[in-house]
């Protein structure tokens, strides 16, 4: 007798009842504070690039390099939703 390989269930992600709405607010609160945290980074780096231009030149490469980090940062946060989206099978 020769037995026949069955399909294997692959369900699409579920929330569990009563959980999609307080997925959605925590998604979006984190979102925000990321947006926040974005904007004062640029503004302190702005700042650092601003006091450090005489004679600071230490103070001035801090905030450019913390500048690239923290465009970086928001960009990966912008994609973020597509590369979980990119990794599901």
């Amino acid at each position: 007798m020769r037995s026949v390989p069955m399909a294997v269930p692959d369900p699409g992600p579920v929330a569990p009842p009563g959980f999609a709405e307080l997925a959605g607010n925590l998604l979006g609160w984190v979102k925000w504070g990321v947006l926040v945290a974005g904007v004062l980074g640029i503004l302190i780096c702005a700042l650092m690039l601003i006091i450090g231009r005489r004679n600071r030149s230490a103070t001035a490469y801090e905030g450019l390099v913390g500048s690239a980090w923290v465009i970086g940062g928001l960009a990966l946060a912008s994609v973020a939703a597509l590369l979980v989206g990119a990794f599901q099978l």
